[in-house]
């Protein structure tokens, strides 16, 4: 039995090339470009899901890709910091950085920690494992490196030596039982140039 699960990141928002905490605010116009450029690019699927923000649901539109919200694929809740740049951030709140960026369980920010969100995605993996065909899952990076993890058995510390690009896809494998990484970090050409109206 082939279990096929394709993970794409959401595209880039105004926030994440500033280096700012995500707000659920929507896709640049460049991300939605590219977005619809990668539309033949991407093997049919039976299922698609999608994490509840705006952005995922404007790559899965941009796609071409009818989606079911899934909450298990929300990007981490930066609770206080959501809106924020990091660097702002980092100096108002020294410990706090570097408490989240060391501690996977930490949340000084009063959202999630990276356990929570390692958590959820783990779910949605079991979930997941013996769901035959081709299911796609927009989400956001965090939840993508969590996968990853899961899928390595490796610790959730080793999440910040993942980088996960906007609008790249990850590749999961399973034989109904457990899952394998087939390719992470896959990006399409980015030399789209903008359609038409």
């Amino acid at each position: 039995m082939l279990v096929r699960l394709t993970m794409i990141c959401n595209g880039a928002t105004a926030a994440t090339r500033r280096g700012s905490f995500p707000l659920d605010e929507p896709l640049d116009p460049r991300s939605l470009t590219l977005a619809k450029a990668m539309r033949g690019m991407l093997r049919r699927a039976d299922r698609v899901w999608t994490a509840p923000a705006l952005r995922a649901r404007q790559t899965a539109e941009a796609l071409a890709l009818d989606g079911s919200v899934d909450p298990l694929l929300a990007d981490q809740d930066h609770g206080s910091w959501a809106g924020k740049g990091f660097d702002d951030v980092q100096a108002q709140q020294p410990e706090g950085i570097a408490a989240w960026l060391t501690d996977p369980h930490a949340a000084p920010h009063g959202g999630e920690s990276l356990a929570d969100v390692a958590h959820r995605s783990s779910d949605f993996m079991d979930r997941l494992v013996a769901e035959r065909g081709h299911t796609i899952a927009l989400t956001h990076a965090s939840v993508i490196r969590t996968a990853i993890l899961h899928v390595l058995g490796a610790p959730l510390a080793a999440s910040r030596k993942i980088d996960i690009e906007p609008l790249s896809v990850t590749d999961f494998r399973s034989d109904g039982r457990r899952w394998v990484l087939r390719a992470c970090g896959v990006t399409f050409p980015k030399s789209a140039k903008p359609l038409r109206p």
